[in-house]
């Protein structure tokens, strides 16, 4: 038997992690000596990764949005991990 139970619902890995022992830790426990502080100035800096994305329409033949949809759940981030290749490689020959 695969990673599905009845009725095929997907069966959740066990965790290994001790959550009694995590949730017996108090704040002034945790060592975060090797942890930067998060300044208001780090904020304004960081840069949002993945960016949002943007909902389009988009017509694809139906041999390539099949091949796509046949890989299960997730396909759109499969397409546009495809394209995200395909833009690199153009840029590195452009430049």
């Amino acid at each position: 038997m695969g990673p599905r139970g009845g009725k095929g619902k997907r069966i959740k890995p066990v965790s290994k992690t001790d959550w009694a022992r995590v949730d017996a830790t108090r704040d002034e426990d945790i060592d975060l000596s090797e942890v930067p502080e998060l300044t208001e100035e780090w904020f304004r800096n960081a840069v949002r990764w993945p960016p949002r994305k943007e909902q389009i329409t988009l017509r694809l033949d139906p041999d390539v949005l099949q091949f796509f949809r046949k890989r299960g759940r997730g396909y759109q981030t499969g397409i546009n991990r495809a394209l995200r290749v395909y833009m690199n490689a153009a840029k590195k020959r452009a430049s």
